[in-house]
């Protein structure tokens, strides 16, 4: 299935429908008086947060949506008909901007979330609505309101509690295939990801947590450069992001520059993403050589006090230990969560704890 994060949609609402204007016309009835119906509401369009869907593609092939005018009120006092509302189902985590300004109008984290993105228009009141004492036989009626008209920007980011950032074939998608059922392709090639994968890692007793392998990053990413800059956003959400460092023999890049290189295109991005609690982890332990990469970005970590892993994703050494570093620091993110009031600041607790 084709990877679509961004879509850009038009809407319009059904209009409301008119009032009648009428009067009683019936034999032996004298004076029968105004009998116009009200028009009826117009269809709105509402959008609602699906767990079955993963991808904005649907909406890549149908970007335009529209809702039928409501019916006119009639005489006899009959109503027209309302036109019913489109429910457009989209996957969690999207995001709704408006196209012009780029504002926020919805984000769709939960599921069965809805948003009504285009009001439907009121149905116009028929003459029988102003009938008065002193006016009783009004010779007007109300039109309907139009429905909105919106042109949105659909933005997907994956709800994923651990992301994985670091340079093209650090070892990012073969770590999350040897700790989830994910089946990434991978090959020995620069940017052999291109769309974001993401894998459930069971880590104790009924636990786990989703992972998500964001496609690599190079220095300029912020700018445009390179395939990741794309899919920083999905890193927004997560509760831990994981650097991925490759220190076997096969790469001639330092692991430090490389690390400290993803940190600062992380902050030119967002300067919120640096505050997430972070980890380090170095990757192909089982090809390392001489151990002299390991032990100077160990020595690193341990200088600035960062959590770091050594591991191997293709003998499964040092996997265990990650993954219950990841679940529990998963856990303790959720727990704070539910605990914190909705209107309070979580920005600044988690700046400290990056640097557990």
């Amino acid at each position: 299935m084709q990877f679509i994060d961004e879509v850009k949609i038009y809407l319009k609402a059904g209009d409301g429908g008119n009032g009648c204007c009428s009067f009683r016309r019936e034999k032996f009835v004298p004076r029968g008086g105004p009998d116009g119906g009200d028009g009826g509401r117009g269809g709105s369009i509402i959008f609602e947060a699906s767990p079955h869907m993963s991808t904005l593609l649907d909406l890549r092939y149908q970007q335009n949506y529209f809702v039928r005018h409501a019916e006119h009120g009639q005489g006899k006092k009959m109503y027209g008909k309302n036109t019913p509302d489109i429910v457009v189902p989209v996957p969690i985590g999207t995001i709704l901007k408006a196209y012009e300004t780029g504002e926020i109008l919805a984000d769709l984290s939960l599921s069965g979330e809805q948003y009504v993105a285009a009001k439907g228009g009121r149905g116009g009141r028929g003459n029988a609505h102003f009938a008065t004492p002193t006016r009783q036989a009004p010779t007007f009626a109300e039109p309907g309101l139009p429905g909105e008209e919106k042109t949105l920007i659909l933005e997907l980011k994956l709800l994923a509690d651990v992301g994985l950032v670091g340079y093209p074939n650090a070892g990012k998608s073969t770590l999350i295939s040897a700790v989830s059922s994910a089946r990434p392709k991978i090959a020995d090639y620069p940017f052999t990801t291109l769309t974001p994968n993401l894998g459930v890692v069971a880590w104790g007793e009924n636990k786990s947590f989703v992972m998500a392998d964001i496609p690599g990053l190079i220095e300029g990413a912020h700018e445009g450069k390179g395939l990741g800059f794309q899919f920083l956003r999905h890193v927004e959400r997560t509760s831990i992001l994981l650097h991925v460092v490759d220190i076997s023999e096969m790469t001639d890049q330092d692991p430090v520059q490389s690390f400290e290189a993803i940190r600062r295109e992380l902050e030119l991005y967002h300067p919120d993403l640096i505050k997430k609690p972070f980890a380090l982890g170095g990757s192909k332990t089982d090809i390392q050589g001489n151990g002299e990469k390991l032990d100077r970005l160990r020595n690193y970590c341990n200088e600035k006090q960062i959590e770091f892993f050594p591991f191997s994703s293709a003998t499964h050494k040092g996997l265990k230990p990650l993954t219950r570093y990841l679940g529990a620091r998963v856990e303790s993110h959720r727990n704070q969560k539910q605990e914190t009031p909705p209107h309070s600041d979580e920005s600044s607790g988690e700046g400290e704890a990056a640097n557990d």
